[in-house]
């Protein structure tokens, strides 16, 4: 039964917008096109320009960019953030018990999902009105402001809408998860690849400080042509997208899919069909990348909260606020006039870039030291937090088990002793696992690979995903029985 908050959002729940789930089964094929045309609408938003607006070179949100699937400038400036945002918060209060729900009752179900784009939209229209409010795009007007924002409402609601879609089964995996694996992809490819040997400043172009291109690849190319020493290409000025970060990328995916692959094997049986027997795995990253994609939301929350508040409360030295100053202090560098943190919680949970700016910076080791544990810390309790309110714990999945007529040999065939099995590896892999992305991901960012350490760690686990769900559709044609226990 639904608790008091849920209940609030009963009456309005027939009214919210919503995808309809599927009334038959849906073809894989067809899955598969609906999943192509929903990323095919992302990526057309995200080349898309917002009225009225002109931006210059300075990003604000930078950090935030491929974490959150967003685009400067264009209808996908919001991204993901707010969807994620909304159900970081609904997932943590229902995690802490602090909100009653009961994910096996699908009317709690429902009105989870429900309170979920409630937040959502909400959260949609008061990160619009903080980037205009915040003068991210500098408007003076009021009706074009009212443009803009009804832009961005417009925007974010359709990407709501799309995830929702490939949840509720039009589609395979997750809408999410697909959008951060074309931002990822998109951010590799540029960092790799981009031609152009300039940046715009002020309105007028001035090369980068080596004279070469801005992917990595090609500067490469033109080191060798020019006869240049090979330690130039592998470490550039300004943090431009070298080959060290390149290789440093090609490492952490390969990491990445060893520690996929790493896994506890329990020996089930199916009960139904006498000697058909396989093995259900406990992987070592148990929860795969939803812990990373919570830390970094929350993070980047903070990254966005802060620079607001410093932006247009804080930004006088003469007048600074040293409250103000616990959440985050910045100062502006380089031609482009980049806002970058100095201090504050900011600074502590926005990675250094590159090894060069740990190192030129005095307080650069213990800031990397610091981001490291903090980011490891999240990561851990994210996963905890996850087991439960993702259905991953050890009686949930024995329930699983059982009710799609699984068991362990040599086990009495109920819950209780597959639950005394399971609880002997998930909660140890769950902490390994959180802790393990969580390093990853740190490490990452200091070598400056391309697309950020979680950003990388998100896509390879993303793909690995999206390999098991297509392997998942396979198995279902072969046995059908097997369909429940997938979900299908």
């Amino acid at each position: 039964m639904a608790g008091r908050f849920l209940s609030l959002f009963k009456p309005v729940s027939r009214f919210t917008p919503e995808v309809s789930a599927p009334t038959r089964k849906v073809s894989f094929n067809e899955k598969l096109f609906w999943t192509g045309l929903a990323l095919a609408l992302y990526l057309i938003m995200t080349e898309v320009p917002l009225y009225g607006i002109s931006i210059g070179r300075e990003d604000p949100f930078l950090y935030l960019r491929v974490i959150f699937a967003s685009h400067r400038g264009s209808l996908m400036e919001l991204g993901i953030g707010p969807i994620v945002t909304a159900g970081l918060i609904l997932q943590l209060l229902a995690g802490s018990g602090m909100v009653q729900c009961d994910m096996s009752d699908p009317d709690d179900r429902m009105l989870f999902t429900t309170a979920s784009k409630i937040f959502s939209f909400i959260l949609i229209g008061v990160q619009a009105s903080a980037y205009i409010i915040g003068g991210v795009y500098q408007l003076t007007d009021p009706r074009l402001a009212i443009v803009v924002f009804l832009q961005l409402v417009f925007a974010g609601f359709v990407l709501m809408l799309l995830d929702e879609m490939i949840q509720k089964g039009w589609g395979i995996g997750s809408g999410i998860s697909l959008f951060i694996l074309a931002g990822v992809a998109q951010s590799v490819l540029w960092m790799s690849l981009a031609p152009h040997d300039f940046i715009i400043i002020g309105g007028e172009p001035r090369v980068f400080p080596d004279r070469k291109s801005y992917g990595a690849m090609v500067a490469l190319i033109q080191t060798i042509m020019r006869g240049e020493p090979l330690d130039t290409a592998f470490i550039r000025p300004q943090d431009l997208p070298a080959m060290l970060g390149f290789f440093t990328t090609i490492v952490v995916f390969l990491i990445v899919i060893y520690a996929e692959g790493v896994r506890v094997e329990m020996p089930i049986s199916y009960a139904g069909y006498r000697g058909f027997r396989s093995r259900y795995p406990i992987k070592l990253l148990y929860v795969s990348n939803l812990p990373v994609i919570f830390a970094s939301a929350l993070f980047a929350n903070v990254y966005f909260i802060s620079q607001i508040v410093w932006n247009n409360f804080n930004r006088s030295p003469l007048n600074a606020n040293p409250w103000l100053n616990l959440l985050g202090m910045y100062e502006f560098r380089g031609e482009d006039s980049q806002a970058v943190p100095i201090g504050g919680l900011v600074y502590f949970v926005i990675p250094p870039r590159s090894i060069s700016e740990i190192m030129n910076d005095p307080m650069g080791p213990v800031r990397a030291l610091a981001y490291t544990s903090i980011l490891v810390a999240f990561s851990i309790v994210f996963s905890l937090t996850w087991l439960e309110v993702g259905g991953l714990g050890p009686s949930t999945v024995a329930k699983q088990l059982v009710d799609s007529g699984m068991e362990i040999p040599g086990f009495r065939r109920s819950e209780k002793p597959i639950e005394q099995v399971l609880k002997r590896y998930i909660p140890t892999v769950t902490i390994l696992g959180g802790a393990l992305v969580g390093l990853i991901a740190a490490g990452a960012d200091f070598f400056g690979v391309f697309g950020t350490g979680m950003g990388v760690l998100l896509s390879v686990g993303i793909l690995y995903q999206y390999y098991q769900l297509l392997m998942q559709e396979r198995v279902a044609e072969m046995y059908p029985a097997l369909r429940r226990f997938f979900g299908g």
